[in-house]
């Protein structure tokens, strides 16, 4: 068993973050060590699914589905197949901004916004 500051620690979480996750049912404790919550091992393998879900723009409310989710349940899959098409266009438009920023470290033309393919890389992008 972890207690909650060990949880904390290793998760990257705050023990208010921790409470507030139990009490939307994301993540269960177990016996109290004293008057500290302690959880099971595998909360931290549940806890890094959260954040990822989170970082990935989905909300808690969709990730409570989610963990709760059945392969019958096709409306939410529906959901993380469009979530997925979302973030590789997002990553589409961030490669290409990347693309954009290497060629202007290396350009030679003065002024750099008179190069043809920085602006035509930079009218790519829609930022």
């Amino acid at each position: 068993m972890l207690d909650i500051a060990e949880v904390a620690t290793r998760s990257g979480l705050t023990s208010s973050a921790l409470r507030f996750y139990e009490r939307r049912g994301l993540i269960s404790s177990g016996e109290r060590n004293g008057l500290r919550r302690t959880y099971e091992p595998d909360v931290l393998d549940r806890l890094a699914l959260i954040s990822c879900a989170k970082a990935a723009g989905f909300t808690l409310a969709q990730i409570e589905r989610f963990l709760r989710a059945t392969p019958s349940d096709t409306e939410l899959r529906s959901r993380m197949a469009e979530k997925a098409r979302q973030l590789d266009e997002e990553i589409a438009r961030l490669t290409r901004m990347r693309d954009s920023l290497t060629h202007a470290v290396t350009c030679t033309h003065t002024p750099l916004v008179e190069c043809p393919e920085f602006k035509a890389r930079i009218s790519d992008t829609d930022v």
